[in-house]
Order: C-alpha cells, then structure tokens, then sequence
C-alpha cells in the first residue's frame, strides 16, 4: 500500500503559520521544519475503512479471552532511548511533532518497526490540553514541561481559561490518529490517551513538574469549590476529547493519573475518584465496546475504589501489591497492566528475563497485559527493551502450555 510521497518546496511561497494546504482535491500537510510537503491519500485521513487487524492479543486480553502469550506494550516506548527518535526531534521542537500528524505518526511507528510489541500508542502529550484551554506550555530541554504563567488564583479560571471546541483544537491528534491507524495496516491495535484531570489541574497550577505539589494542593485545601469547578471543567473536555480519539481510529483509550499516589486516598477519593468516575461511565456509555485503561501511578491504595468504576484495565506500578489488586479486581473481569519498575531494564538480560518471570508468576496467567510501572527513560538500551519484550511473549507462551 503506497501511502505519501514527498515533494520538495525550495521555491514555494506559503504562509507557515497552516499547517494544513488544500488544492486541488488533496490534503497537504506541510512541515515549516523539513520544508516539504506530504500529501497524504484520501483514504488516509478517513476515520474509516481501517486494515483488518492482525494481531489483537491485547484486545483479546482484556477481555480475558485465552491468548497465546501475555501481550506487552510499554508507556513512552516512542522515546528518547530510540536513536531514530532523537534524530527526528533534533530537527523538530517537541510541540511541533506533537501538532504535525505525520510526524507524530512517524514516530509512533518507529518503536514498532524495531520491537515486537502487541500495540501502538500515538505520539501526543497530555498538555496539549491545557494549551487548548488557553495556557502556554513550553518543553524545555533537562527539565520537561513548563508553564510560564500558570494559574494563580481561582478567579482566573473564569478569565484565562476557555471551553474549548475540542474537535478544531485537537484536530492534530485525531488526524494523527488516523493517519496512523491506517499506516499500521493492522499489525497492532492503536492506543489513544489523555491526562486526567487532577493531574492536569496539578501542572496547570505547579506549572510544571513538583517535588511537593504543595502550590496545587493548597487549593484543594483553600479553594475546594474552585478546585471541583476546575476538575469538573477538565473532566468534560478529557471526555470529549478521548471520545473523539476512538472516532478518529484508537482502538483503546487510556487516563494517565500520573500524581494520584501524592494524594492521601482520603483526598483522592474527594477530587480524584469522582471525575475518574464520571469519565469511565460517560465513555463507556458513548463506546461501550472500546477498552478503557486507568494508569494512576503510586495509588495502589485505592485498588478497591478503582475497581469499582467503568475501566477494563486498571495499570499499576512496581509498589503495588499484586496478589491483592487480583483478589479485587479478577471477579469482575478487570484486566490488570504492568508492572516492572522501568529501573529493572539497567540490569543485564538474564536479571531482565528471571524479574519478568517472577512477574508473570505473580500476575498468573489471563487478564493481564505486560507493561512497565512508568515509562522508559531516555537512558535505557533498546537491546534490553528487546530482551524484556522477548522475556515476556517465551515465557508467558511456555506457561500456558
């Protein structure tokens, strides 16, 4: 299947501030970076007629169908520890990959071509949402994420921030979505994934990442209506916006909840778990059949509440307790996802392969999906990623015979 080609544009004269240039019947995507334009084909920014899928032992999976081997996909595996990675972005600032489809398409695949993994997750970031509610977020390189001015009082949640027209905004990642679900041809499902919204709210107010999120959490303490009123503005926008990733071709969408372990489960269950909720049960009505995965990182202590919602798959990390998160979560059919601490791929590949087997021990085979505890770092080996993926698929397949 042929899918772009490209067309060098020396001499053209273009405003670069579209991102998008139509004529002639085709869709063009230009890149101020590259200078070059991609058509892409007709049929590849159509949410529909997708390649009959391949492989869906992840999809099999959390329904808790038997499978063959425990699937494994791993958060950040389109990262900075992929030199195929760094060379692309070396040319391309981290928000303008993010916003250029065929870019953020590009390296979504490049993972996958080298690895054997059972799913795609889209190249995005969950601050693209804030961006679309008005507020600037900037990457700076050696310290991540940051928000130049970030909100300071309740008041500016009426005058700086905006609702959103989701589907205009954050059309990058949905024609994203659907470039790449096409260029897969159906060799893994594609996954598509939003903050929730305490932790959207968390980098809104920290402006950027914190090491005690005591700013954010003085306004749960202070401002609790303006707190909720924030949350619940978020959570309404993160509804629309995965719903809208699952119409433009993601195959399972997934909330990352990266600082719910920083809240007591008290205060969690006050400003965390209601929106949660109110997610999972609003998607699962508007797609019923599309898996829905939680990641709340470091609150393994509000297994129980977790489990009580809409999601089908709950992620945990290394410090949870496997065999209780089991008990809690198997009678209902809940699929669980992870949970090697990413540190375990600096260790040689025996060390790799002997973890990864106390871990399928642990899980026990069914409902599982093999995933790390966090993301791969920029430091880690490809080679080892290899050797987990490859410890993963031999010795959960010798286990199911």
């Amino acid at each position: 299947m042929s899918h772009s080609y490209l067309v060098e544009c020396r001499t053209c004269v273009m405003d670069a501030s579209s991102s998008v240039v139509t004529g002639n019947n085709n869709l063009w995507q230009f890149n101020p970076s590259y200078v070059y334009l991609v058509r892409l084909h007709g049929a590849e920014t159509i949410a529909e007629n997708f390649p009959p899928i391949q492989n869906d032992v992840f999809l099999k999976a959390i329904r808790g169908e038997d499978v063959p081997y425990t699937p494994v996909w791993i958060m950040r595996q389109a990262g900075r520890y992929l030199p195929e990675f760094r060379a692309l972005r070396a040319e391309n600032e981290f928000f303008r990959v993010c916003r250029t489809p065929e870019l953020a398409c590009e390296i979504t695949l490049q993972p996958i071509r080298r690895l054997p993994l059972d799913a795609a997750i889209i190249f995005s970031d969950i601050l693209v949402v804030p961006q679309a509610m008005g507020l600037e977020v900037i990457m700076v390189p050696g310290k991540g994420p940051v928000f130049p001015s970030p909100l300071l009082t309740p008041e500016e949640i009426d005058t700086r921030l905006v609702k959103p027209d989701v589907k205009k905004e954050l059309s990058y990642v949905f024609q994203a979505l659907t470039l790449t679900r096409h260029r897969l041809e159906g060799k893994v499902p594609l996954i598509g994934f939003s903050g929730a919204p305490w932790t959207l709210m968390s980098y809104m107010i920290e402006g950027g990442g914190s090491k005690t999120f005591a700013k954010s959490k003085k306004w749960l303490y202070q401002y609790p209506e303006a707190s909720h009123k924030l949350l619940d503005m978020l959570s309404d926008i993160i509804i629309e916006y995965l719903s809208l990733q699952i119409q433009a071709g993601a195959q399972a969408v997934q909330v990352f909840d990266s600082w719910a372990g920083e809240l007591s489960l008290d205060v969690w269950d006050k400003f965390g778990i209601p929106y949660l909720t109110k997610i999972g049960s609003q998607l699962r009505k508007l797609h019923p059949d599309t898996p829905l995965i939680l990641f709340a990182k470091g609150a393994s202590h509000g297994m129980k509440l977790m489990s009580e919602m809409e999601y089908n798959v709950l992620g945990v990390d290394w410090t949870a307790n496997i065999r209780e998160a089991r008990a809690l979560t198997r009678p209902k059919n809940i699929c669980l996802q992870g949970n090697m601490d990413p540190a375990v791929l600096y260790a040689d590949k025996s060390v790799i392969r002997g973890e990864v087997e106390r871990i399928l021990d642990e899980f026990g085979l069914g409902l599982h999906v093999a995933n790390l505890g966090h993301g791969l770092h920029p430091e880690h080996n490809p080679e080892h990623v290899a050797a987990y993926i490859e410890a993963v698929h031999e010795l959960s397949a010798a286990k199911r015979q």
